[in-house]
């Protein structure tokens, strides 16, 4: 079993950053793929980011290229995604999610209890 819990979200005005964390216990986090996923109300959840084990290798959804940035911290046992430029668009529950290779969104295995994330315009 993986635990994941994600922190960090909160209200920011349209143009600015947040950071989410997402720690992890249980399991060798350094085993796993990260991901991170949103759902806005209303809509059915989607893809964000992910990141590779240990090469690292990310890859983003086409909405959030070039403004988020996903990261980890293989001893911390942490996964990070840095949101710059957020829109309101943007405003959703995000979620942190483990998988032990890269498979559909829906085949995930571990996933966090979400954090909201809320951009005003």
């Amino acid at each position: 079993q993986v635990q994941l819990v994600e922190s960090g979200g909160g209200l920011v005005q349209a143009g600015g950053s947040l950071t989410l964390s997402c720690a992890a216990s249980g399991r060798t986090f350094s085993n796993y793929v990260m991901g991170w996923f949103r759902q806005a109300p209303g809509k059915e959840r989607e893809f964000v980011a992910r990141i590779r084990r240990s090469v690292g290798t990310t890859y983003y959804a086409d909405s959030v290229k070039g403004r988020f940035t996903i990261s980890r911290d293989n001893a911390k046992s942490t996964v990070y995604l840095q949101m710059n430029s957020l829109k309101p668009e943007d405003t959703a529950v995000y979620y942190c999610a483990a998988s032990p290779t890269i498979v559909p969104m829906i085949s995930w295995d571990y996933w966090g209890q979400g954090t909201q994330v809320t951009v005003s315009s």
